[in-house]
């Protein structure tokens, strides 16, 4: 009887604080950490057992990760290459949208789709204005291109961060895996852009000259903190790259470029460490506890069961339903909490069967990350650039959004199941 009160009011507190996190009508952190304290009051686990639900490589890649960006935007570098860019295009609209959002994607595969939306934004509303544009036609495909390219690897969208944490899979098993399918996805999606966007997308010639004379050279504000910089987050991409040879966690990696960074940089450590996102590392700590309460009480084991019953074990059906339930899942929900709720379920499902569950978690990945795209909420990149373009008095409507980002959604997720029945199934 014990056991099943457990179960009843483990259950009706994690779908209580899910609703509210998907409402948005309360801060998703405050009611995260909440919920995952009423799991100990409750006694539904012990402290000592919460904690050790945390996973800390996931937290210690994000800080280390951050504060790697935090120090490198402060040398101007992403204005500097976004100039640069517009130059190249000689102004044409439509190449500039293609060379940002190229740019974009890489920046979010060894970055991270948020931090690089939020460096990339700002400069190209300053660029669009200078042609006197609209600049939804610039930043739609730009967090498009940036939640496809994050997909490609470890680092490049969280709910990866969390699953390579969680299964061992390394940075190069993304690329691996991950990168022959983005690249593609990536292609289809410009094409389809330029079908949208590319008759608005036209500027008179003086405007154009406008961008011509801007002179990227003033951009840069700390020559030799970028070169330090530049250096720090080389050897980490190649630590990255190497982690598993070496015997390194991913955390670790990210840690020692943090620290080797704020040591030749000789900036304010307190300064630095203020502009973490201290919100998102304690709402997947919650996170971490919440899901790991379901585990205890048997709900995680529960679900595989009946996963299986549904799919009977088979690899294909199971991969599929994987991919496009997270797909659309991760359209409407915020995809941290979806997938923090998967990987539990998804390591049940390969100890109850015999079949190999790696493609399973490529799927997941496909899902989660691309699913994003389909609505404004979908992802943390889209609700910033909507933000954003409010402040400088445009609209990007929920609908207007959804009309471009959930079609390119179907067709990535409809790639993603090709690529995956080929390669793996």
């Amino acid at each position: 009887m014990f056991g099943n009160t457990q179960l009843i009011v483990a259950i009706a507190i994690f779908t209580l604080t899910y609703v509210i996190i998907v409402s948005e009508k309360v801060n998703r952190t405050a009611i995260a950490i909440f919920g995952a304290v009423l799991m100990l009051i409750f006694n539904i686990e012990m402290q000592e057992e919460a904690i050790m639900h945390v996973d800390f490589n996931t937290i210690g890649l994000l800080v280390g990760m951050m504060i790697i960006v935090n120090i490198l935007k402060r040398t101007g570098i992403f204005e500097y290459v976004a100039i640069k860019a517009a130059k190249a295009a000689k102004g044409d609209p439509w190449k500039i949208v293609l060379i940002f959002s190229i740019l974009t994607g890489v920046s979010s595969a060894f970055l991270d789709n948020v931090t690089t939306i939020l460096l990339v934004v700002p400069v190209t509303i300053v660029i669009a204005n200078a042609l006197k544009l609209n600049p939804i036609p610039f930043l739609v495909p730009e967090v498009l291109i940036a939640n496809i390219g994050g997909t490609a690897t470890l680092i490049g969208d969280p709910p990866n961060i969390m699953i390579g944490s969680a299964t061992g899979l390394g940075f190069n098993d993304f690329i691996v895996n991950l990168g022959p399918v983005v690249i593609v996805i990536t292609g289809i999606t410009m094409v389809i852009l330029k079908m949208v966007y590319g008759k608005t997308l036209v500027a008179d010639e003086l405007n154009k000259r406008q961008i011509l004379s801007m002179n990227e050279q003033l951009a840069i504000k700390d020559k030799t903190l970028l070169i330090k910089s530049l250096i720090v987050l080389g050897i980490t991409i190649i630590g990255f790259m190497s982690h598993q040879s070496l015997g390194y966690e991913s955390a670790t990696i990210a840690l020692f470029g943090a620290g080797l960074l704020l040591l030749l940089s000789k900036l304010d450590p307190e300064d630095i460490l203020m502009e973490i996102e201290w919100p998102t590392i304690f709402f997947f700590m919650a996170l971490f506890i919440l899901v790991g309460a379901l585990e205890d009480v048997g709900v995680i084991h529960f679900l595989a069961e009946k996963m299986l019953d549904l799919t009977h074990g088979d690899l294909f059906f199971t991969a599929m339903l994987i991919l496009w339930v997270s797909a659309i899942a991760s359209a409407f929900l915020d995809n941290i909490p979806f997938v923090a709720t998967m990987i539990p379920l998804i390591t049940s499902i390969g100890d109850l069967s015999s079949i190999s569950i790696t493609p399973l978690w490529w799927a997941l990945a496909l899902g989660a990350c691309l699913g994003g795209n389909g609505t404004l909420v979908g992802a943390s990149a889209n609700v910033i650039v909507s933000g954003m373009l409010e402040k400088q008095g445009y609209k990007l409507s929920f609908v207007e959004y959804m009309k471009i980002g959930f079609p390119i959604m179907l067709v990535s997720v409809a790639v993603s199941t090709v690529y995956l029945w080929v390669r793996y199934l």
